[in-house]
């Protein structure tokens, strides 16, 4: 589906921006997505402009910068997947620019990854990155709960 395409477009762009927030690459980051965004307008890129310099400095002067950007990436997913909706044009340059702002960033910032899972319906989906992933399913405690007359908790 497009709109998913489009999602996950976003978040990758939006995760890359973050990243560079603070660092060597930002400036080209910066300019990039001001850019991408002058699509929509001189104002408009003003106002990305200006946004992108206050957030940066909240990045700055937080105590936590991992978690200032962690903060801040929702914002920029919506931001791009707004921009990417109007300007489907703009999808080619994006993916150009994440490349760049990924290539250009610290070499302990490149090592970030992205993951996007998406279940539907009754699936379950299990995704884990850096670390273990445990799951127990107790299928026969439920089957013995239903014969008992109680509830299927999965239903």
């Amino acid at each position: 589906m497009l709109t998913e395409a489009l999602t996950a477009l976003a978040a990758s762009g939006g995760a890359a921006l973050v990243e560079a927030m603070a660092t060597d690459a930002w400036q080209g980051a910066r300019n990039g997505m001001a850019r991408l965004f002058g699509r929509q307008g001189p104002q408009r890129q003003a106002a990305i402009e200006a946004q992108l310099d206050g957030n940066v400095g909240l990045v700055e002067q937080d105590g936590d910068p991992d978690e200032a950007r962690r903060q801040l990436l929702p914002v920029w997913q919506m931001e791009l997947l707004r921009l990417l909706k109007e300007h489907p044009d703009a999808e080619t340059e994006l993916r150009q620019l994440i490349s760049h702002i990924r290539d250009t960033l610290p070499e302990h910032r490149q090592l970030q990854q992205n993951q996007y899972n998406i279940t539907r319906g009754n699936a379950r989906s299990f995704a884990v990155q850096g670390g273990d992933l445990i799951y127990h399913d107790h299928a026969s405690a439920r089957q013995q709960d239903t014969a008992d007359g109680g509830a299927d908790p999965t239903r």
